[in-house]
């Protein structure tokens, strides 16, 4: 049993752990007050459907650091995942010797935006352990490439009318993200079932314990016998499935769908997935702490929204709590590597 640490070293370990939790509190109380009408339900409502966006972006993402990469191309696949379905539902396929263009139905429309993040993790996971691109390197260049083929895809314009024809057995997309099932909306429930899913895949499956064994010490995860490059690859490819599931939620939700859309995502999820706890140098974190620091972020983005706060400093009060959190992250991993060594000074001093 791991016994309790109560000098001021092991408190301060200890709070710094639980930073997320605790600035979630401390905001949930300030903007109730301040703004009476945070708490209410039509708030709290659209304030989840928000969190849902960064939170689902913040799943994949977490896996991506817990084995020491990022993931720079998300935002970007968001809105490729957004384009690719307003095409089919708008436009359709057109085949070589097909006069009429082919409309697929609504889960086959949903299935290819989903294959495309994948393919694109895919890609960026090939890159990264075969071509030995760095990940900053590898998927700043997919961010370009795959906003380039949004825009490619529509010609930088904006497809609306995204409800399909009765005719045509493509309706229903709307309620993909704009829906209700037992009176929650759609996103809040696949932001809780995708974090529940995978919340158990890393911690409840040899894949987990090799994402995070990874992440502590590739060099001897590969020694161990663990296949790093297949892990790496399924942690990319988790992480595209994600981004394309936040394209067609935003697209579901306008009814249209933008090549545009999902910029500047990434810095979101990366400052979610960090201020939650998740180590940058891999390794260390949950999908849980990723779920907690998704929810500041977007309690911290409502709240300054009621309270009247200017877009201009709205962004740069992001930028500050990007800071933030890798400043408490570094400041985190000095204080448990001084806190080992105590240790280790400690034990051989008693032997």
């Amino acid at each position: 049993m791991q016994k309790l640490d109560f000098s001021a070293s092991g408190l301060l370990d200890t709070l710094l752990r639980l930073r997320a939790v605790m600035v979630l509190i401390a905001l949930l109380v300030v903007f109730s007050v301040l703004s009476p009408a945070f708490l209410s339900p039509n708030n709290l409502t659209i304030l989840l459907k928000h969190v849902a966006i960064s939170a689902i972006l913040a799943v994949g993402m977490t896996f991506v650091v817990l084995t020491g990469g990022i993931d720079l191309s998300v935002g970007s696949m968001a809105g490729l995942g957004g384009m690719i379905a307003g095409t089919l539902i708008s436009q359709g396929l057109t085949f070589p010797g097909m006069s009429t263009p082919f409309f697929p139905g609504l889960v086959s429309v949903i299935a290819i935006a989903l294959l495309a993040g994948a393919l694109v993790g895919l890609v960026n996971a090939l890159l990264i352990t075969q071509l030995g691109v760095a990940p900053f390197i590898a998927t700043l260049g997919t961010l370009y490439v795959t906003r380039g083929a949004a825009l490619l895809l529509s010609g930088g314009r904006t497809l609306s009318n995204l409800g399909g024809r009765a005719e045509l057995r493509n309706t229903g997309f709307p309620s993909f993200g704009g829906g209700h099932l037992l009176g929650i909306p759609t996103p809040v429930i696949m932001m809780l079932a995708l974090a529940t899913v995978f919340h158990l895949l890393a911690q409840r499956t040899p894949f987990g314990r090799h994402v995070y064994a990874i992440g502590g010490n590739e060099r001897a995860a590969a020694i161990s016998g663990i296949r790093v490059s297949a892990v790496k690859t399924g942690s990319y490819v988790i992480s595209g499935v994600c981004a394309a599931i936040v394209g067609l939620i935003i697209a579901s939700q306008l009814e249209a769908s933008h090549p545009a859309t999902g910029e500047t995502f990434e810095l979101t999820a990366i400052a979610a997935v960090v201020l939650g706890g998740t180590s940058l140098r891999g390794g260390k974190g949950s999908i849980l702490d990723s779920l907690a620091g998704a929810f500041v972020i977007g309690v911290l983005a409502d709240g300054m929204v009621l309270l009247g706060v200017s877009e201009f400093w709205q962004i740069v009060i992001k930028g500050v709590v990007i800071v933030f959190a890798v400043t408490v992250d570094q400041l985190q991993s000095r204080m448990q590597l001084r806190l080992r060594t105590q240790a280790q000074t400690a034990s051989l001093s008693a032997a």
